[in-house]
């Protein structure tokens, strides 16, 4: 992906594409009994924003997000140049594509997956490894570039 055509599909593909407050505390009355705090007058919270509908490259991108994970673990495991990119492009996706909480949480779940399952499998970096990473580079570059090309100019 050294091609500065292909890099730049490749990112236009991707571009494309908690503190919870505890019940409040008991007061002590004189008598030594606890009484619930008063009740706070109730806030009206204006409701979520809809979830859009799926954008037609939703599947792809899934698949992208999925790829950059396996490729997360598998570059890091082999030591490979880079292996620092992976998660660096995933935050872009995610940052590019996230625009709901429910899809950056699809997003995340794919690229777990893919590092995931691959984490499972291989503890060392063995030839079949890297032929899975190479693998994975020219399915995403052949992703990325479809994306750019129907959906991304």
């Amino acid at each position: 992906m050294s091609n500065p055509v292909s890099r730049r599909a490749f990112f236009v593909g991707l571009a494309v594409l908690m503190a919870l407050s505890g019940p409040g505390l008991a007061q002590q009355s004189r008598g030594g009994q606890s009484r619930p705090a008063p009740a706070k007058p109730a806030e009206k919270e204006p409701p979520p924003a809809p979830e859009p509908p799926p954008a037609p490259y939703d599947r792809d991108l899934m698949r992208l997000s999925e790829i950059i994970g396996s490729l997360a673990f598998l570059r890091e495991l082999c030591a490979t140049r880079d292996a620092a990119e992976w998660p660096a492009r995933m935050k872009a996706l995610m940052e590019a594509e996230g625009v709901t909480p429910s899809r950056r949480d699809r997003l995340a779940g794919a690229y777990n997956r893919g590092y995931r399952g691959y984490s499972l499998t291989y503890r060392v970096c063995t030839p079949a490894a890297t032929e899975a990473a190479g693998r994975f580079v020219a399915e995403g570059e052949r992703l990325s570039h479809a994306l750019a090309s129907r959906f991304g100019g």
